[in-house]
């Protein structure tokens, strides 16, 4: 595969069924967005990312006047790539961002943002986990916030992920004060420019506590609202293998270092 097989691939910088999006005809879009870019980091994701970015763009045609998706393979061993990069030859608004190898969820985030050319961009992931009609619930907000965040409601994994998502969520509100309840919840929606703003480091999980610790600390007006959470229907998820893990807390180490509590940015 190619750059010039495949016009919108982009190279990585080095640094059960789900039910579709419903296109109803009526939806209120008076308050939609100028531009989009929806960023689905995946890996090993061959069986969910046509989903995926079908429901991307079904979404983001009903709340975004332009919009492209940007899929970020971070080194997939199946062919979540030659899926991807089919949708981008079919569609050019559909455009393929490539690791080499598995760089993990931070720099596969981190590449997607770069990437990125609309006025908003929606981080969120390729596992069909998401219902991106909820959406539309964050439009109003979009007007007095620069950053969006999700919580999931009844979240939908193992008992053992949430019961470990529970205590790294009073991890990152104990260590560095972030004000959100569900701090890793992959549905956020930023403005580019502030993104443009704050420098991102993490290569693994702790990039989510990156980013709204340091949107904060550029003086962010952060909103954080509810979306609904639905079951894998395909794939394993990677957030609670023993390398992401140590990974994550090996990070959290070195950002401590360079972040402070951020409550009192929010008062």
């Amino acid at each position: 595969m190619t750059a010039e097989a495949v016009p919108q691939l982009l190279t990585g910088r080095r640094h059960s069924q789900v039910p579709a999006p419903r296109p109803e005809a009526g939806r209120p879009t008076t308050t939609g967005l100028t531009g989009l870019s929806i960023v689905l980091p995946c890996f090993n994701e061959e069986p969910n990312i046509g989903e995926a970015v079908r429901q991307a763009t079904a979404a983001a045609r009903l709340f975004s006047d332009r919009h492209e998706v940007i899929v970020v393979d971070d080194g997939s061993y199946d062919d979540t790539a030659r899926v991807a990069a089919n949708l981008a030859v079919a569609d050019r608004r559909v455009r393929l961002v490539l690791h080499s190898d598995n760089r993990g969820y931070g720099a596969a985030l981190r590449s997607g943002i770069a990437a990125a050319r609309m006025p908003w961009v929606l981080l969120t992931d390729a596992d069909l986990q998401f219902d991106l009609l909820d959406l539309e619930e964050f439009l109003p907000f979009t007007e007095s916030s620069d950053l969006i965040v999700g919580y999931r409601i009844a979240r939908q994994d193992p008992l053992g992920r949430r019961a470990c998502a529970a205590g790294w969520n009073w991890l990152m509100r104990s260590i560095f004060e972030i004000p959100v309840q569900d701090v890793d919840c992959a549905f956020k929606l930023v403005r580019a420019d502030l993104l443009e703003r704050i420098e991102l480091v993490s290569s693994g999980a702790v990039i989510s506590a990156e980013l709204i610790a340091k949107s904060l600390q550029a003086g962010a007006r952060l909103t954080e609202h509810g979306v609904h959470h639905l079951p894998r229907p395909a794939g394993e998820q990677s957030g609670a293998s023993p390398r992401v893990i140590v990974r994550a807390f090996r990070e959290l180490l070195e950002l401590r270092e360079i972040l402070r509590p951020t409550a009192h940015l929010t008062g």
